[in-house]
């Protein structure tokens, strides 16, 4: 299974993405950590701003490296061993079923009869929905559109504090999160994230 959080959401990349577009990325994120633009700020953002640059310096050297990518990958379930994303197979829409199992009339009629009951039974078997509960992801040391993404995949709502009264226009770093990274909520629920930014 996929993780929630990915080395390619730290970075902001996607998995193709070039060695060059990930040093591009690092720079640009490294960029806004530079201890000028954190001088005097409060303590929940030093440490956050420690978080996001151990983050990203991870995310760097898996990313950057393609063997230490390529098992990355595989371990991770973003690419599968030997191939690419999916694999190459035919999927019978019942485990052991297919149409010889069935004793249809062959011809144009026989292949609308076996299409009828296939769609049948896909209607009536059961389709899970998505969890109830989810597990609040840590999204502390993330910048604020990469904490988006990872809320909105987990079904969880944002709700954002911004903590810079001048920020500069760049991207903001969560510093601070509600409830709790682990803890349980409710899918759709609010997930209160505080902000910074470096200040004008």
């Amino acid at each position: 299974m996929q993780p929630v959080v990915t080395w390619y959401d730290v970075l902001d990349v996607m998995p193709g993405a070039a060695t060059e577009e990930i040093q591009d990325k690092y720079d640009a994120k490294a960029s806004l950590l530079r201890p000028e633009l954190i001088a005097g700020a409060p303590s929940a953002v030093i440490t956050a701003v420690s978080r996001a640059q151990q983050l990203l310096d991870t995310a760097r050297r898996v990313l950057g490296d393609p063997a230490t990518r390529a098992r990355y990958d595989t371990v991770a379930g973003i690419r599968r061993s030997g191939g690419g994303l999916v694999p190459e197979e035919s999927f019978p829409s019942e485990p052991g079923l297919g149409p010889e199992d069935f004793d249809l009339p062959v011809g144009t009629r026989g292949a609308e009869l076996f299409g009828g009951l296939m769609a049948l039974t896909d209607w009536l078997a059961p389709h899970p929905g998505p969890p109830r509960r989810v597990t609040v992801p840590d999204v502390r040391g993330l910048f604020y559109p990469v904490c988006l993404q990872i809320a909105g995949r987990v079904g969880l709502r944002i709700r954002s504090i911004q903590l810079t009264e001048h920020p500069m226009p760049v991207e903001g770093l969560v510093v601070g999160q509600s409830p709790r990274a682990a803890t349980k909520a409710r899918r759709v629920s609010e997930l209160t994230v505080q902000v910074w930014h470096p200040p004008r």
